[in-house]
């Protein structure tokens, strides 16, 4: 059973936390790879570099979304195609583990199932704009 009392900072705790790493993420291939060389990434693994500039924007937007406490289910659940399409195209080849060279998939498909449980169990507590319950 769900726990009313800690569930909602436990929610809290984890939205925040998913947050500043999708955070972290965008802000290092803004800042530090730089929007062209996150593009060249991209393209070096088949994909098409715009698909860069839209990871960056989705783990920067949805880092700050989460964070704040902004449409938080919706959020979760478009992040989920994004940590699996890294998984695939960008680790896959490295095997399972995350600590092989390159980092495996393991780490990328946990985080996925992290937001899709996010996505489940709502805003949590402190959310800046909750979504609208029927």
């Amino acid at each position: 059973m769900l726990d009313s009392k800690t569930a909602p900072l436990a929610i809290f705790a984890l939205r925040v936390t998913t947050g500043t790493l999708f955070l972290v993420h965008g802000l290092i291939k803004l800042l530090v790879f730089t929007p062209a060389g996150t593009a060249g990434y991209f393209e070096s693994i088949g994909l098409p570099g715009a698909l860069g500039y839209l990871t960056m924007l989705a783990e920067i937007g949805g880092g700050v979304a989460l964070i704040l406490g902004i449409q938080v289910q919706f959020v979760s659940a478009a992040l989920v195609p994004v940590l699996l399409g890294a998984a695939f195209f960008g680790h896959r080849a490295a095997g399972f583990n995350w600590s092989n060279p390159n980092g495996g998939w393991e780490y990328p498909v946990m985080w996925a199932l992290v937001q899709a449980a996010l996505a489940a169990l709502g805003d949590g507590a402190y959310a800046l704009m909750p979504r609208k319950r029927a």
